[in-house]
């Protein structure tokens, strides 16, 4: 049985999760924008679940959009609100996700200025660069809440007090750090914010981006009108109605998986460091089952590959950038030297995983690494 340390990537699907979603794939069929009882059922169910999504976060149901995932509603936030607004400039971080990345460098092909705003060497944003970019007319900005590979929480409160001061829309993107710390729209002052189901034991197939109700957006999807106009397209009932299910979840036992994936992170990283291996991130308040590391003189890849062969899952880096022989473009941005980031593995806990996983995983990282030092000693 292999031990499965890559819940950033994604999470399995909560056992009650697919009870609540079985309905909706077998006789609960009918379409929620269909005027006959079946479809009354279908947008009940819709409805329902977009209570549950908007309370997780702390906003009205209104505000959910919902969409097919994270990167759909990245894009409808950038490139719907650029729609809307004369070019000028357009600040992400330099540590965001290829879905916020690759849309702001589209606006810069059609006369948007990019700014990719600094991080410091822990992986946070850094403010001063902020404050000078933001010196700029700009009209959008998008930093996300945690970062997928090392986990290190953003400073978006200040960074949205700072953009609404220069009438700036703000955006983040809040996935990975959705049911693994509190994420309170209002309070993080943002005008846009995205949201996975899969990164908290729902389905894959379902997102939203959650809105400010000021915030005019062009869809980026045309077709019947659905989600208030925002996103057409028959909607994904089962996968929407997993989405609620999964955040009721993640509500009523948030503080517990963050104690247990918090110690389950004390003790691999102190396995790690005893092994010699450098941690990204640590200086930095982070998410709680994240960690980052490199080992000197090993590729991050293929330790990846001989630990999956031992049992044991885990990323060598961001898994959507995964068909990527780049150096993490993240602990590049960190100042980490392009040798040392081409060895990063992240590891992310999860629910379900163990102390005495972690142990044996640590025994398994002890005989992999003396493996490759004898062969590189050979072929010396």
């Amino acid at each position: 049985m292999q031990a499965y340390f890559d819940h950033n990537a994604t999470t399995p699907l909560d056992g009650g999760v697919l009870a609540a979603m079985l309905p909706y794939l077998r006789d609960e069929y009918g379409n929620a924008s269909s005027r006959h009882d079946f479809g009354t059922r279908a947008r009940r169910a819709v409805n329902q679940a977009r209570e549950q999504v908007a309370s997780l976060v702390n906003v009205q149901p209104a505000q959910v959009v919902f969409v097919s995932g994270g990167t759909e509603a990245n894009n409808l936030f950038i490139r719907g609100a650029a729609a809307y607004l004369k070019p000028t400039q357009v600040a992400v971080s330099s540590i965001e996700h290829p879905c916020v990345a690759k849309p702001a460098q589209d606006l810069a092909r059609q006369g948007w200025k990019l700014r990719k705003l600094a991080v410091d060497a822990a992986g946070r944003v850094d403010m001063a660069d902020v404050q000078a970019a933001l010196r700029e007319p700009t009209g959008l900005v998008s930093v996300m809440l945690a970062n997928n590979e090392t986990g290190v929480i953003q400073p978006v409160a200040r960074i949205a007090e700072l953009a609404r001061a220069q009438r700036t829309w703000m955006h983040t993107d809040a996935v990975q750090a959705l049911g693994k710390i509190a994420v309170d729209f209002e309070a993080l002052g943002v005008h846009a914010m995205t949201i996975s189901a899969h990164k908290i034991y729902g389905p894959k197939g379902a997102g939203a981006l959650v809105v400010d109700k000021r915030l005019e957006l062009k869809p980026i999807i045309h077709g019947g009108g659905h989600e208030g106009g925002l996103r057409s397209g028959t909607e994904n009932v089962p996968a929407i109605v997993g989405f609620g299910a999964a955040c009721d979840l993640a509500a009523g036992r948030m503080a517990r998986i963050a104690e247990q994936t918090q110690l389950l992170r004390h003790q691999v990283e102190q396995g790690l460091l005893a092994q010699g291996a450098l941690l990204f991130g640590r200086e930095a308040e982070r998410v709680p089952n994240t960690t980052y590391f490199a080992v000197p003189g090993i590729d991050g890849e293929t330790l990846v590959i001989e630990l999956d062969k031992a049992g044991y899952a885990m990323a060598s880096g961001a898994a959507c950038s995964s068909t990527s022989t780049e150096p993490s473009a993240t602990l590049l941005a960190m100042g980490i030297a392009p040798e040392l980031a081409r060895g990063a593995v992240r590891i992310s806990f999860g629910v379900r995983n163990t102390a005495t996983e972690v142990g044996e995983f640590l025994q398994a990282l002890a005989a992999t690494l003396a493996k490759f030092r004898r062969l590189a000693a050979i072929a010396v």
